[in-house]
C-alpha cells in the first residue's frame, strides 16, 4: 500500500494527506456526539500537545531543509530560510487584522479582524481555526512538492510524517470548534459540521503548495519557511495562550514538550 502510494503524483499525496488531516479534525468534532462538556484539562492538555507537535513540525520537516536546500546557492544557506519564516508570519498577522475572527473560549467583544461585529459567533470561530489550518494544508504541499522536486533533503517518509503529526494536532481543534458551539445551544450535528468543515481549507493549501514548488523549484526553500513561520505566528498567537488561560499552564507546557518530542521522533524516525 505504501508503495503504491509513493507511485502517485504529489499534487494525489498532497491530497491524500491533507484529506487524512481533515479527517482527524472532524473524528475531533464528532466528540460532541458522544460528550456533553469535556474535561478542561485534557482540552488544555490536546491544545498544548498540538502546540508542540507544530513546533517541531516547523523545524524538522521545514526549516531545517529549507537550510540545507539553499546551500551552494547565490546566497547564504539561511537567507532563504530566514526571509521565508519571517514572511510567513507577516502573511498571517496581515490575514489575522484583516479576515474577522473569534478564538474559542472567548466573548464577542474580543472579535478580530475587520467588523467582526457583522458576522455571527459561530462563522467567526469557524474562521478563526480555518485561518489557522491555512499554513497546515500548505506546509503538507510543499513537503510533498519538494520530494517530487528531488532535493535530497526532502524525503516521502517525512513528508508523510509531517501529516501524521498535522493530523494528531487538529483533533483538538475540532474539538474547540463543535464544542463550545454546542455549549450556546446549536444542535449536536450543527456543531459537527461547523467543526469539521474548519478543515476543508487544508487539501485546498495542500494542492496549491505541492504545485508551486513542482513549477518553481527555486521558490522551495522560501516556502517551506513560509510555511514555517506561518505555523510559528499560530502557535504564539493562539495556541499557547489558548492552551493556559484556563490555568492549566503546567499541564499545557508538558503536553506540549509531548507534543514535540511526538512530531521530533515521527520525522526522525520516518525522514
Amino acid at each position: 500500500m505504501l508503495e503504491a502510494f509513493i507511485e502517485l503524483n504529489p499534487l494525489i499525496q498532497a491530497l491524500i494527506g491533507t484529506l487524512f488531516t481533515w479527517g482527524m479534525t472532524a473524528l475531533g468534532a464528532a466528540l460532541v456526539f458522544t460528550t456533553k462538556n469535556p474535561n478542561q484539562k485534557f482540552l488544555d492538555s490536546m491544545m498544548g500537545l498540538a502546540a508542540g507537535v507544530m513546533i517541531a513540525a516547523s523545524f524538522w520537516s521545514l526549516l531545517a531543509p529549507a537550510i540545507e536546500m539553499g546551500e551552494g546557492g547565490n546566497v547564504p544557506n539561511w537567507v532563504p530560510a530566514a526571509i521565508g519564516f519571517l514572511l510567513g508570519g507577516l502573511f498571517l498577522l496581515i490575514v489575522d487584522k484583516l479576515l474577522p475572527h473569534l478564538h474559542p473560549n472567548l466573548s464577542l467583544d474580543k472579535a478580530e479582524g475587520i467588523h467582526p461585529e457583522k458576522k455571527r459567533r459561530s462563522t467567526l470561530m469557524v474562521l478563526a481555526i480555518t485561518l489557522h489550518n491555512i499554513p497546515e494544508g500548505l506546509a503538507i504541499g510543499v513537503a510533498f512538492g519538494a520530494v517530487a522536486a528531488g532535493f535530497q533533503s526532502a524525503s516521502i517518509m517525512g513528508a508523510i510524517a509531517l501529516a501524521i503529526g498535522i493530523g494528531i494536532q487538529n483533533f483538538p481543534e475540532g474539538v474547540a470548534v463543535s464544542m463550545p458551539l454546542r455549549s450556546t445551544g446549536m444542535s449536536r450535528r450543527k456543531s459537527f459540521f461547523y467543526g469539521q468543515f474548519s478543515g476543508m481549507v487544508e487539501p485546498i493549501a495542500a494542492v496549491i503548495g505541492a504545485a508551486s514548488v513542482i513549477f518553481i523549484e527555486p521558490l522551495l526553500p522560501y516556502a517551506l519557511s513560509f510555511a514555517a513561520g506561518a505555523m510559528i505566528f499560530v502557535v504564539a498567537e493562539e495556541v499557547i495562550p489558548g492552551s493556559q488561560e484556563q490555568g492549566n499552564s503546567d499541564l499545557a507546557s508538558i503536553s506540549l514538550m509531548i507534543g514535540f518530542t511526538i512530531m521530533m521522533i515521527l520525522d526522525v524516525a520516518l525522514g
